[in-house]
């Protein structure tokens, strides 16, 4: 940034700091609560403001008080489930905040030991694999011991772990295999469809004065009477009074001024029943009109992930290798660099896919030797990667230098391309000057009990080192080094313009670290932008772990795992039914809402590549197949297969949340594990036949997407899961779209039934063609492994 620029932006900052804007710019997330339970909620996680003076009003069913100037505990009737409203104020500014609250519902897990154990739990995916958790108990002395666990509508894994070992349940027939030589069983949860309530988007209508927005509430009973006081729509961050709306049989119209109306809005609706929630109905306005192609905020977000290294060799004369003699092909320099990504900007490689935004994986300068792995067979790796900082502020020799990632992100910012760097928060190498020079900024490496803190992900999930010579930092114990990584981050956002971050290893980092980022973010950078930064985070783990970091006062968004955990076995293995894949959906929709900005990936750098599933090469139950990778590396045989990937990025690309594809997953490259994974970029003519094919039907997939804002920011409404066939209503106030997804090896003839009130009597598909719909039901032949996309009309 040149000294004129920095003396603007430090001007402007001055700016705001003389006269700010007291009004909270965050939309406020819906609170979810438990009945009968306290729930501590850290305020700044709510939302962003430059001082926390607040006065809480408590409400019928909530008792709320401070714990301290950072955080609330808030109280719900036990008697209590269903919608209500939070009052508070700050700075003479009124707000109102919408809370759910719901009772739980458990659920019996049983085991009958064959032999004797000291101690049995209950572990698996509803709480994160924790093995030391929930306690089994054998209350009645006769052998059966059973535990209690909350659960919502799902697909659940599960095991027992009995005196340090793992036990199926042999009780229980429905099992996978999960990875690692053994099965886990699965329990399915179902819904209570009877009582279920949906609320669809209707219509709206724009006058001079006033602008109208209709809604229609679906119930399975015939008739139900619901009155004003069911529903709760919000306009921002305020509750709508209820004399701006009126309800008409089963149809909701709410009219608001056009004074009121002014900018970027977003309207908020839902109805509570007899304590049954609809769907929260979330349409973003811009001067009342809902968005459209010619407007982006994140959830246009269509993101494209690359390593530099291994996608286009732009500048031979840069190109050098780490010489060792134990140092394979494989995991050494290739000759990727930035201008590489230049270059295919340029040739309108981006464009012409329909992608808008490129994560590029890290740039720092990294170790000039190569390093041993820890975990046999002790492979060494150079940090072609990225992920082994040696310098805070230099670009790797390898990819460029700083002013080419500068005028990378300029020229990306000319064709309307957002660009994310891949911030490492964590660790650094040890090479580096921060660990050098400030030992204790980082964590120990010995444990009291003799061990080393390597790679225990769980037991340590704070403190452990991912390599000896990666030592992590230790955030919650310096705050020197909170300071400096925190204003490091900052640093890069100004001086590159870059738009956002993707974090790696979120998990592994405490959320004061994110809390301080987000918050000076907020600060320096966004009153400087036009649109917020984009900030989305790596964890596996449970819903609860991963969505804990998902709120105003930390990240965007993170990768959403759990859901393509159910989502590639069952586009994989015919046997799988999409009922599975919908019960998963829903529970995403019930954490992050329906209009999400976590990102869906087929696969990733860290991930097997989908395609060595669907050739065969890989099992869905292989976790990890590095020595596949490094030994008999998968190759695509049959043709066919490529279908298989077709199909699920039409499905990726038509469900809420941001579609992420891993460079050469657009036209169907395989791989195995790390560094497999990874292979050099193909271009043009490099590519096969079937493989240019495969791009074209990715490249209108994705344009598809691009082009209609139903799949952008619609709501999801399922239309019919069984075995093989999976079809979902995308709707927003602009169009609907019915997307049908059928996975079998042969052609099937389906009836899809639409929504009542909808009275459509034709369609138009992805080719233009028309389909005529009688009362309201559409018949259609499906290809074998094929996709479409319908416009009601």
């Amino acid at each position: 940034m040149s000294l004129l620029g920095k003396i603007a932006v430090l001007m402007l900052l001055l700016v705001n700091q003389l006269f700010p804007d007291t009004k909270i710019q965050d939309i406020i997330k819906p609170i979810k609560l438990l009945a009968g339970k306290k729930t501590t909620i850290n305020i700044a996680d709510l939302f962003y403001s430059q001082n926390y003076n607040i006065n809480f009003t408590n409400s019928k069913y909530l008792n709320i008080k401070f714990l301290n100037t950072d955080s609330i505990e808030i109280n719900s009737d036990k008697n209590f489930q269903g919608v209500t409203n939070i009052n508070f104020k700050v700075d003479e500014n009124i707000y109102d905040i919408p809370v759910f609250v719901k009772k739980e519902k458990f659920f019996k897990f049983t085991f009958k030991p064959t032999e004797k154990f000291k101690e049995i739990y209950l572990f698996g995916s509803f709480n994160g694999w924790n093995r030391k958790d929930i306690l089994m108990k054998d209350e009645n002395n006769d052998g059966m011991f059973d535990a209690e666990v909350a659960l919502e509508p799902g697909v659940y894994q599960y095991k027992f772990f009995a005196d340090g070992r793992e036990i199926v349940d042999n009780e229980n027939p429905v099992k996978v295999p999960n990875g690692f030589g053994d099965f886990n069983s699965i329990r399915t949860i179902s819904d209570d469809s009877e009582s279920k309530i949906f609320l669809h988007v209707d219509k709206y209508s724009a006058a001079k004065q006033k602008v109208e927005y209709c809604f229609y509430l679906e119930t399975k009973q015939k008739k139900i009477k619901f009155r004003k006081f069911n529903v709760f729509a919000y306009l921002d961050n305020n509750r709508i009074h209820p004399t701006n709306y009126h309800v008409k049989g089963n149809k909701i119209f709410i009219n608001l001024p056009m004074k009121n109306l002014t900018g970027k809005k977003l309207l908020r609706v839902i109805v509570s029943h007899n304590g049954v929630n609809s769907n929260f109905q979330e349409h973003y306005l811009y001067d009342g009109k809902p968005a459209s192609n010619s407007t982006f905020s994140w959830h246009d977000g269509i993101i494209y992930s690359l390593m530099i290294d291994r996608f286009y060799d732009g500048d031979k004369s840069i190109n050098s290798i780490i010489e060792h003699d134990s140092l394979n092909a494989k995991a050494n320099y290739i000759g990727g660099d930035l201008q590489g990504i230049i270059d295919k900007i340029e040739q309108n490689y981006f464009d012409s896919l329909g992608v808008n935004t490129i994560w590029i994986s890290p740039v720092y300068d990294n170790p000039e030797e190569a390093f041993r792995e820890y975990p046999a067979p002790h492979r060494y790796y150079s940090g072609y990667h990225g992920y082994w900082p040696i310098s805070s502020e230099k670009v790797e020799n390898r990819f460029g230098d700083f002013d080419k990632l500068k005028e990378l992100i300029k020229i990306a910012h000319q064709h309307g391309i957002k660009v994310l760097l891949d911030f490492v928060s964590n660790h650094v190498h040890n090479d580096h000057p921060y660990f050098k020079q400030h030992r204790d900024w980082f964590g120990k490496l010995d444990l009291p009990d003799g061990r080393l803190n390597l790679r225990l992900w769980d037991e340590y999930r704070l403190t452990t080192w991912f390599e000896p010579y990666l030592p992590s930092f230790d955030y919650e114990g310096s705050e020197d080094a909170l300071e400096t990584m925190t204003a490091n981050a900052i640093w890069w956002l100004r001086e590159t313009d870059a738009d956002g971050f993707r974090h790696d290893a979120v998990k592994h980092v405490p959320n004061i670290f994110w809390r301080t980022l987000t918050e000076k973010i907020k600060q320096q950078v966004t009153p400087l932008r036009n649109i917020d930064i984009y900030q989305i985070g790596e964890t596996f783990g449970s819903y609860d772990l991963i969505s804990s970091y998902v709120n105003n006062g930390q990240l965007s968004a993170q990768f959403n795992f759990n859901l393509y955990d159910v989502a590639l076995p069952t586009f994989i293995r015919n046997d799988i039914s999409f009922d599975g894949l919908n019960k998963e959906m829903q529970k995403t929709f019930s954490v992050y809402g329906n209009l999400h900005m976590m990102g869906n990936i087929m696969d990733s750098h860290d991930k097997n590549r989908f395609m060595s599933f669907a050739d065969g090469d890989l099992d869905v139950s292989q976790w990890s197949a590095a020595e596949i990778g490094w030994n008999n590396p998968p190759q695509v045989d049959d043709s066919e297969n490529y279908k298989k990937l077709i199909l699920y990025m039409a499905y990726m690309n038509s469900i809420p949340g941001l579609p992420v594809i891993y460079y050469g997953s657009e036209f169907g490259m395989s791989g195995a594990s790390d560094p497999d994974n990874r292979r050099m970029m193909r271009f043009g003519n490099e590519l096969s036949k079937y493989e240019k094919q495969t791009l074209e039907s990715v490249r209108e997939i994705i344009q598809f997407r691009k082009n209609h804002t139903a799949l952008r920011y619609g709501d999801f409404y399922t239309l019919h899961a069984d075995q093989s066939v999976y079809s979902y209503l995308r709707s927003d106030f602009n169009e609907r779209i019915v997307v049908v997804l059928n996975k079998s090896n042969e052609v099937s003839n389906v009836s899809i039934k639409l929504p009542e009130f909808l009275k459509s009597s034709s369609a138009i598909d992805v080719g233009g063609t028309k389909i005529n719909i009688n009362q309201n039901q559409i018949n259609l032949v499906l290809p074998e492994k094929s996709w479409n996309m319908y416009i009601l009309q």
